[in-house]
C-alpha cells in the first residue's frame, strides 16, 4: 500500500440557503476531483446550505422580530436531514469514485425533533457509508442565535490508508480538549473546516500541526455580496450592511513540523490538490508524541462522553 494520500480542498461558495443547488455544486466538485485521482475531498463549514451571515447584518439578536423568524424558517427548510436521504447522492458518488468525503452541513436531525439545527461535519468513507456526524460542540457568538450546541458523539477518527483522520468545526479547533480527544484516538491527519477567511486559518492550522505532529487541512468557503440569491428573504435589508466580501477563503495545508505545504489561498474558487506522505508523521513523532511517549496519563487524563444526546428514550 502506498504511504501517500491525495487530497482535494474544495474552496467553493454555496448557492446561499439553497440546499439542492449547493448539493449539486458538491457533486460537481467530487466528479472533478475523481478525474485527478483524489482519495479524500474536504468541504467547508456549513457549506450546505450556507453560513448564517444575516445574523450580524439584520439585528439578529433582536427579540421576537419577523425578519429573524422568517430567515430562520427559510434556513431550517434548506437544512439537511440525513434520515430522509438528503446525502444519498453524495454517498453514491463516494462509493462510485472510491473517495472519502468530509462535508460541512447544517443538519436538521430527527433525533432532536427536526426543528432545531446544528453545524455538523459529516464523514463519508470511500464505500459511501456515513461513519460519523459531528455536531459542533459550541456555536460561536451570534451563531448561537440559530445553531444548537452539539454533543461528543462525533468525536471519532477514521482509518484512511495509512492515515487516521478526524475533524472539527471552526472555532472548535481552538478548544484544547476536543483536540486532545482526537489525538488520543490516534489522529494524524486533522481536518478543520471554516465558513471562510484567512484570519481564522493562518495561525491555528500551523499550530495544530506542530502541537500534534500531524498534517492539518483547513478548508474554507467563499462568499461575496453578489452571492445572495434574488429570492433570499429580506435580501435588500441584508445587502444594506453586507461588506463586498464576507468570506475570502483561506484554505491551506500544514505539515507535521508546522510548516506550510499550501499557504492560505484567497479569493479563488475551485479545488486545491495536494499529496501527503504519511512517513512525515512518523518522522516528527520521533521527538514529540502528545499522547504517546511525551504524555503523562498517570498525572492528566481526559474523559469524553460520546453518547448521542436526546431528550427522550422510549422503551417499547
Amino acid at each position: 500500500m502506498s504511504h501517500t494520500l491525495k487530497v482535494a480542498l474544495a474552496q467553493i461558495s454555496p448557492v446561499w440557503l439553497d440546499k439542492n443547488k449547493t448539493l449539486q455544486k458538491v457533486k460537481d466538485a467530487i466528479v472533478e476531483a475523481a478525474k485527478e485521482g483524489v482519495e479524500l475531498i474536504v468541504f467547508g463549514e456549513a457549506l450546505v446550505p450556507g453560513y448564517p451571515f444575516w445574523l450580524a447584518l439584520t439585528g439578529g439578536a433582536e427579540w421576537n422580530t419577523k425578519i429573524n423568524k422568517e430567515l430562520h424558517a427559510h434556513y431550517v427548510r434548506n437544512a439537511i436531514t440525513i434520515e430522509k436521504g438528503d446525502l444519498e447522492g453524495i454517498c453514491k458518488l463516494a462509493n462510485e469514485h472510491q473517495m472519502a468525503i468530509y462535508l460541512g452541513i447544517i443538519e436538521r436531525p430527527q433525533d432532536r425533533g427536526a426543528h432545531s439545527i446544528y453545524a455538523s461535519l459529516v464523514y463519508i468513507d470511500s464505500q459511501g457509508e456515513i461513519q460519523s456526524v459531528h455536531r459542533k460542540l459550541q456555536p460561536t457568538y451570534d451563531e448561537r442565535l440559530t445553531w444548537s450546541p452539539g454533543d461528543g458523539n462525533g468525536l471519532k477518527v477514521h482509518a484512511l490508508k495509512d492515515f487516521t483522520v478526524g475533524g472539527l468545526n471552526c472555532w472548535e479547533n481552538w478548544m484544547p480538549l476536543p483536540r486532545a480527544a482526537l489525538y488520543g484516538l490516534g489522529e494524524n491527519l486533522h481536518v478543520a473546516v471554516w465558513p471562510g477567511s484567512d484570519h481564522n486559518t493562518k495561525d491555528i492550522t500551523r499550530f495544530i500541526a506542530r502541537e500534534s505532529r500531524s498534517f492539518v487541512i483547513s478548508v474554507s468557503c467563499l462568499m461575496t455580496s453578489k452571492d445572495f440569491p434574488k429570492d433570499t428573504p429580506h435580501r435588500e435589508l441584508i445587502l444594506e450592511k453586507a461588506p463586498k466580501i464576507l468570506a475570502n477563503g483561506g484554505s491551506c495545508v500544514a505539515g507535521p513540523e508546522g510548516e506550510w505545504i499550501v499557504e492560505p489561498v484567497l479569493h479563488k474558487e475551485g479545488l486545491i490538490y495536494q499529496t501527503l506522505d504519511f512517513n512525515r508523521v512518523l518522522e516528527e513523532r520521533q521527538n514529540f508524541d502528545p499522547v504517546g511517549h511525551y504524555s503523562r496519563p498517570d498525572v492528566t487524563q481526559l474523559t469524553v462522553n460520546r453518547e448521542r444526546q436526546t431528550t427522550t428514550k422510549f422503551i417499547d
